[in-house]
């Protein structure tokens, strides 16, 4: 039972790298120190923090876990236990919000490389975050 909490550390640290690499950002302790710190509202983690993560020494604390899971879009749960919240099926998606057009431009999107994905999802997370003048 003593491993347990090593092999969680562990795999944690398998699933925060492939997250890191899928946000686009080379999954280095630097890296990811400096890029956790732009987006977390409490005193930064270091370099060595970053470190015992991506090597799977240690965990993260539950307030840093969910700035993580935040910033590389992944459920807090997924990134601790390898879960994954249910996708969407083709019957949770209202038909009307889904034109031919939009269709195909989810099958462009999803034929893109990874770093261009990342490109469009930052654009329409800005978008989506502009609140309109008149409503």
């Amino acid at each position: 039972m003593a491993d347990y909490p090593r092999k969680k550390a562990e795999t944690f640290a398998d699933r925060l790298r492939s997250a890191v690499r899928e946000a686009g950002i080379r999954p280095s302790a630097t890296a990811v120190a400096n890029e956790f710190n732009l987006r977390y509202w409490g005193d930064g983690i270091s370099s060595h923090a970053a470190r015992n993560w991506l090597m799977g020494v240690s965990l993260p604390k539950q307030d840093k876990l969910l700035a993580l899971s935040k910033w590389l879009k992944v459920a807090p749960e997924g990134l601790v236990y390898g879960t994954r919240p249910a996708s969407l099926s083709e019957g949770d998606i209202p038909k009307a919000a889904t034109s031919l057009v939009d269709q195909q431009l989810i099958a462009d999107y999803l034929a893109l490389r990874q770093e261009h994905r990342l490109i469009i999802r930052e654009v329409v997370e800005g978008l989506a975050s502009i609140k309109p003048h008149d409503q």
